[in-house]
């Protein structure tokens, strides 16, 4: 061993060629677009805004004897990272970021999710191609992803070009780290399954909702666990005009900003049950006479009857809600 170093010609290289310990997640990305097919067929345009560095090569190379790490390893790690940033994996209380979108995808038609199937959107945008936000009530035909029961979907942004968001038709749905960005008639359906049914919502956001986001029709219970909301009529609204079907919700560690309505609003004729547990709720104008909790008369056209904890039906306690705290 004679020595290492820069040596002209023998090690050809510069201190700004070489970086120990620093973070790799600062690496140079490159842009790219292209344009994909469904597994129906159906065309898709995505746009990649910021996407995962890739490592392409068109000749075969033996890989280097050293325990050192290679790029190959390194571009991994960095993927690792950027899984790992955006998951709140402890689902605590949101501080109001809005995540960054990885790219954009657009749909011809809802794309559905199967019993088993886990979808990670890798915090890309969906959205659909021939429909946009309008009036009138949308349909199931109208959603960006339709999620069967026993199905996921995860790490993605739900795009303003839609109607319905995302249908959880046949309850028992699994719904992380989704972000509605512009909502336009609800964000999530919720219909079918049984008393026994849970689906749960874990790490998400919505904002700009005139009207719902959870919107919960049939059976069973929702588990709303980590939820930013922004500008929205009601953050979760048990059904008003769908029968006698008691319903159970679950919602911890929210932080709303400005709810128009409320943040729960329940039905008490249902006999619904709704827990809530470390509400943050900010309004722009200071006041702090925010409904948290809501009880109805459902039926055709149904009544507010009052708010506030009352037993079984919006079972809080002051210390589980802080206004403008």
């Amino acid at each position: 061993m004679l020595g290492h170093g820069p040596s002209d010609p023998l090690c050809q290289y510069s201190e700004s060629d070489v970086h120990i310990n620093e973070d790799i997640s600062k690496a140079a990305k490159t842009p790219s677009s292209q344009e994909q097919q469904t597994d129906d067929g159906d065309s898709v345009t995505q746009t990649e805004s910021t996407p995962t560095p890739t490592m392409k090569s068109s000749k075969k190379t033996k890989a280097p004897k050293t325990t050192a790490p290679t790029v190959e390893q390194n571009v991994q790690d960095v993927e690792q990272t950027i899984q790992q940033t955006v998951k709140n994996t402890t689902a605590s209380v949101p501080d109001g970021t809005w995540p960054a979108s990885t790219g954009i995808v657009r749909y011809k038609k809802p794309y559905t999710i199967k019993a088993g199937e886990v979808f990670d959107g890798k915090m890309q945008t969906f959205e659909r191609s021939d429909i946009t936000c309008s009036g009138g009530e949308g349909q199931k035909d109208t959603a960006v992803f339709l999620v069967e029961a026993g199905g996921t979907l995860k790490n993605a942004i739900i795009g303003k070009n839609q109607k319905e968001g995302v249908h959880c038709d046949y309850h028992d749905c699994t719904i992380e780290n989704v972000w509605w960005d512009d909502v336009c008639e609800d964000a999530l359906s919720i219909k079918g399954g049984s008393a026994s049914s849970v689906t749960t919502v874990t790490n998400c956001g919505a904002r700009y909702a005139e009207d719902k986001v959870v919107q919960h029709n049939g059976y069973g219970t929702v588990k709303i666990k980590g939820f930013f909301a922004q500008e929205f009529g009601k953050l979760y609204r048990s059904c008003g005009t769908c029968g006698n079907i008691p319903r159970k919700v679950t919602v911890e560690n929210v932080y709303a900003i400005d709810p128009l309505v409320s943040v729960v609003t329940v039905n008490k004729n249902n006999n619904d049950q709704a827990t809530l547990k470390n509400i943050y709720v900010k309004t722009t104008d200071g006041k702090k006479n925010v409904k948290v909790c809501q009880w109805s008369q459902a039926s055709k056209t149904p009544s507010n009857l009052g708010d506030g904890p009352s037993g079984k039906l919006c079972q809080y306690s002051s210390s589980d809600v802080h206004i403008n705290e």
